[in-house]
C-alpha cells in the first residue's frame, strides 16, 4: 500500500501542481477528482467537502441528507481510497501535515475531535446552510493559501481551520439529534444488542463489539450515546453491567462470584469496584440491604 510522508509526492503522484506550501495544501476539484486511484495512507489530517453523483457509494444515508455536501474527516494513517469521483458542484480537499500544526493549539486540541475516527458511512451530512459556512471559511483558506506567505499566514489559515472544526461537531449534534428521529433511539438499539450479547455468555462486552452489531463505529457510537444519555458507550456499557448485577443479587439464588463471573468479570474485585463506583456501596452491603 502507497504511504505518503510528504504532500509533494502525493501531489506529484496524482499529477497535481505542487503544493503551495510543503506542509498545507488546499485542493478545489471541479467536478472531477481523480485524488487517489488506489488505496494509501498519509502522515495527513484531511478534511473534504463534496457532493457525489458517481463515485464512492455512501451507506446508511437517510432521506434528509440525499440531495445535501456531506463532509468527511481523515486522520493520519488511516486507509483512503477515492475512485472515479464525480462531483454535483465543486468539492474541496484540504491537507494537513502533522508538523503544520506543531507550536498551535490545534496540535492537541485535533484528536480531541471524535468525527476523526468515524467510517466513511458516518460522514457529515450539511443542510444548504451549513454548506455555505464551511465554503466561506475555505475560500478564506483558499485565498491565505494562494496568496504571498508571510509571519501570519500559518496562524490565519490554523484560526479558520479551527473554526471548520468547531462548526463540524455543531453540525454533527445536529445530525445526530435528526438521525435519531429519523432511525430510533441508538441507547435502545444499544441496549438490546446487550442483551443479545449476554444471552451467549462471552465475556465482558467491549465498545467495539457492540459498535459492530450495530454496524457503526465505536467512536461514532460513543457520540451518539452522549448526544441520547450524557453518558459514553463505556460508561453505559457499565450502567447496564450494574443493573444487571442488582437484579441478581436481589434474586438472593447466587453468591457474588457466581454473579459477577456470569457477567463476564474474571475478577471478582474489579466488579465489587465498579459496583460500588457505580452504587455507592459494595455488592455486600446491597446484598445485606435487601436481607434487611
Amino acid at each position: 500500500m502507497q504511504h505518503f510522508s510528504s504532500l509533494a509526492d502525493m501531489h506529484r503522484f496524482n499529477g497535481i501542481a505542487v503544493p503551495e506550501n510543503p506542509l498545507f495544501s488546499a485542493i478545489r476539484c471541479v467536478n472531477r477528482c481523480n485524488l487517489g486511484d488506489r488505496e494509501f495512507t498519509s502522515d495527513f489530517y484531511m478534511i473534504a467537502l463534496k457532493k457525489l453523483t458517481a463515485g464512492v457509494i455512501l451507506y446508511g444515508r437517510t432521506k434528509y441528507d440525499h440531495d445535501t455536501g456531506s463532509m468527511s474527516f481523515i486522520k493520519p494513517r488511516q486507509v483512503v481510497e477515492f475512485k472515479n469521483l464525480e462531483f454535483e458542484e465543486d468539492a474541496f480537499m484540504i491537507f494537513i501535515h502533522e508538523d503544520y500544526l506543531s507550536g498551535n493549539k490545534l496540535h492537541n486540541e485535533i484528536s480531541g475531535y471524535g468525527y476523526f475516527d468515524y467510517e466513511i458511512n458516518e460522514a457529515l451530512h450539511l443542510s444548504p446552510r451549513e454548506e455555505q459556512v464551511m465554503w466561506d471559511l475555505y475560500l478564506k483558506i483558499e485565498n491565505e493559501y494562494l496568496n504571498n506567505t508571510d509571519e501570519y499566514s500559518r496562524d490565519i489559515i490554523l484560526t479558520h481551520i479551527d473554526s471548520m472544526l468547531k462548526y463540524s461537531q455543531r453540525f454533527y449534534k445536529r445530525q445526530f439529534i435528526n438521525r435519531a428521529k429519523l432511525s430510533g433511539k441508538t441507547v435502545s438499539q444499544f441496549n438490546e444488542a446487550m442483551a443479545k450479547y449476554f444471552q451467549g455468555g462471552q465475556g465482558l462486552p467491549t465498545v467495539s463489539m457492540l459498535a459492530g452489531q450495530l454496524n457503526i463505529s465505536p467512536r461514532y457510537l460513543s457520540d451518539l450515546l452522549k448526544q441520547e444519555t450524557g453518558k459514553t458507550a463505556i460508561e453505559n456499557i457499565h450502567i447496564y453491567l450494574i443493573n444487571e448485577a442488582k437484579n441478581r443479587l436481589k434474586s438472593q439464588q447466587q453468591n457474588i462470584s457466581e454473579i459477577a463471573y456470569e457477567l463476564g468479570f474474571e475478577n471478582v474485585p474489579y466488579f465489587s469496584r465498579l459496583f460500588k463506583k457505580e452504587t455507592g456501596i459494595s455488592p455486600n452491603q446491597f446484598k445485606k440491604q435487601l436481607i434487611n
